[in-house]
């Protein structure tokens, strides 16, 4: 039988759910303008364009980068997973511009905390669209990233599934 292990072990995996730290629309990274992200570049995820101006934290973490235009965010998750959340496309751009941090580099967080606040008529106004990458930069360390099939998710909502 093929189908039976040959060395009689089973490879442990672990899933881990990561909330969506944005309230929006979902759209496949393959989509955004920035080829940085849609060729998974810089890891795997989804976009989503954003409803609500404000970046929440899927779980409790560290914030390992803070851009100096605050337009983007890198943490590093106490799962050991790392998230990138990038506001808009060419944001950098706008020079902070809009863009509210609430932490700083070197910060712990807390789940459901409100990291960044950004102002999405302001931004849309300034000609920039809000196509929001939230990317695992972690993605070659990891099995898989499962994504969500909802078409709008909320921060209380399963983003990614992480396989390790």
């Amino acid at each position: 039988d093929d189908s039976s292990p040959t060395n009689g072990m089973i490879t442990p995996s672990a899933e881990h759910e990561i909330l969506s730290p944005v309230k929006g629309e979902i759209i496949p990274l393959d989509q955004l303008k920035d080829a940085a992200f849609s060729t998974g570049l810089l890891g795997d995820g989804l976009g989503i364009i954003p409803s609500e101006g404000k970046v929440y934290a899927p779980e409790d973490g560290d914030v390992t980068v803070l851009f100096p235009t605050n337009h983007a965010i890198g943490m590093l998750l106490d799962s050991g997973i790392e998230l990138l959340v990038h506001v808009g496309m060419d944001t950098v751009d706008l020079t902070g511009n809009y863009f509210e941090p609430l932490v700083k580099q070197g910060d712990k967080f807390k789940k459901g905390q409100v990291l960044l606040t950004f102002d999405i008529e302001a931004t849309e106004k300034a000609g920039y669209g809000l196509e929001t990458p939230v990317i695992v930069t972690n993605t070659k360390e990891v099995l898989d990233v499962l994504k969500t099939d909802e078409k709008n998710v909320d921060t209380s909502d399963v983003l990614l599934t992480i396989i390790t």
